[in-house]
């Protein structure tokens, strides 16, 4: 095994002057600072209290787990010889939260609509996504189920 890091600095925003002095004296919102890269602008969950407009944790989980299985997808499909001209996905993560806040994913149904060029065999591009959670660093890390309901589109000649 070959240990790699990944960093990043989270930085609260929402401080309006009187910290955490009441519950709702305070926002919900932070950034994400990842060397060398744009800074995202995040907030809570609306539920919580957080802005909608706004990046949140469980949107972030969802996109990274959505994103790392695109990119092992691509991959083993250049792979196998499966030429792939578009992706595109719509994932759904279902959480739950207990009566004292405390909340989990219980799982993910990622809904890749996938574009394939023509005489591509989508039988054989179907069986792809069963070789990605071997792989996948996000979907190998997280102890919900994560399944995969793809659709494939033959791209026009």
């Amino acid at each position: 095994m070959t240990e790699h890091a990944c960093t990043a600095r989270i930085a609260w925003t929402g401080n309006r002057g009187t910290g955490t002095s009441a519950y709702k004296a305070y926002d919900r919102t932070w950034q994400v600072e990842t060397p060398g890269k744009p800074v995202v602008l995040c907030s809570n969950d609306p539920l919580l209290g957080g802005d909608s407009g706004l990046h949140n944790p469980e949107d972030m989980l969802l996109s990274a787990l959505s994103a790392c299985h695109m990119l092992w997808y691509l991959h083993l499909a250049s792979v196998a010889g499966i030429v792939v001209t578009g992706y595109e996905d719509c994932p759904e993560g279902i959480g739950e939260t207990a009566p004292d806040g405390a909340g989990q994913f219980v799982r993910a149904t990622l809904r890749p609509v996938i574009t394939l060029a023509p005489g591509m065999d989508a039988a054989r591009a179907d069986s792809i996504h069963a070789e990605i959670h071997k792989y996948c660093f996000i979907a190998r890390s997280v102890r919900f189920p994560v399944t995969c309901e793809a659709d494939y589109r033959v791209a026009d000649q």
